[in-house]
């Protein structure tokens, strides 16, 4: 029973991580109807980016500055690569294809210079545990929950309260209406890309620390990991993203914890298993657990 806790309380605080990450996907697929193919490269660059400042900086000064240089990169290449107000037949399809040339270009350059060293990012949990009753939990594990829950409710703050998150609700609703109603798509659009690059960077420090060795030319992938979140909650929802996110968070650390016992699904199946959970619940929901079915005119 004590290790069924200890999985479950890792496997929140995993879903908390992944769900900063799913939360990026969908805010710019809301913003866009993109789907961003860069993401985990931009996660890879804001954890390079903490893991080199963390010595003259400080940890909290390196982090806040890859979290701004992350969510800047991200709208530069909202800017200068997929420029238009997305009104236009096709475009989503296009910009969707160009992210693959932005992953590549990034992937590429992090790859070279992290090469195959383990960075650290001089986080300040480091391997410290803490006991909570029969549980015992790694300090960064209850930093990320606790972390996570702070970003996530500032975002969905953001969404309520802002008139930023009125006009991206309204271009998810209808972008052509928002147009004509003078909201500039072009700014709501390129924001969100600059918040789901900060999320992004916050995601890779929890992602390199402990109980992971550090940063490595891989971690970016981890972000492959998220995207069956975003899309088993249904890629407009960002409620769904925190749902879908939980789940994958569970299955992957129970699966992962008891590999032993699932040994006829094969080794290594907890690297598939959030895959294998979003077929099984897309074949149920095709649209995701909280997607909204679409009209269909008839």
């Amino acid at each position: 029973m004590t290790d069924l806790l200890d999985l479950a309380l890792g496997g929140l605080a995993l879903g908390a991580v992944y769900a900063l990450v799913a939360l990026g996907f969908v805010i710019v697929f809301r913003a866009s109807g993109v789907l961003n193919f860069a993401h985990g490269s931009l996660l890879l660059l804001g954890g390079y980016l903490t893991a080199v400042l963390h010595g003259p900086l400080g940890f909290a000064g390196a982090l806040a500055a890859a979290v701004l240089a992350t969510a800047l990169t991200a709208g530069a290449v909202d800017r200068l690569l997929l420029r238009g107000d997305g009104t236009e037949p096709g475009t989503a399809h296009v910009r969707t294809i160009a992210t693959l040339g932005v992953d590549l270009l990034l992937a590429t350059e992090l790859t070279r210079r992290i090469g195959g060293d383990l960075l650290t990012l001089g986080d300040p949990w480091g391997d410290a545990v803490t006991t909570l009753g029969p549980v015992t939990v790694a300090d960064s594990r209850l930093a990320a929950l606790a972390v996570s829950a702070v970003a996530i409710g500032a975002v969905f703050a953001l969404f309520r309260l802002t008139p930023w998150g009125l006009s991206l609700r309204a271009a998810a609703e209808d972008t052509e209406a928002a147009a004509l109603m003078g909201i500039r798509l072009a700014r709501v659009r390129t924001l969100a890309w600059c918040l789901a690059g900060a999320l992004a960077a916050l995601a890779a420090v929890f992602l390199a620390a402990f109980p992971a060795p550090g940063l490595e030319r891989t971690t970016g992938q981890i972000a492959l990991k998220a995207f069956p979140a975003a899309v088993l909650g249904g890629m407009a929802s960002p409620g769904g993203a925190l749902a879908g996110s939980a789940l994958i968070g569970l299955t992957e650390a129970l699966v992962a914890g008891y590999q032993t016992q699932l040994h006829v699904l094969g080794e290594g199946f907890a690297d598939v298993a959030p895959y294998a959970v979003m077929v099984l619940v897309l074949l149920v929901r095709p649209t995701g657990l909280f997607g909204a079915k679409g009209a269909v005119r008839v």
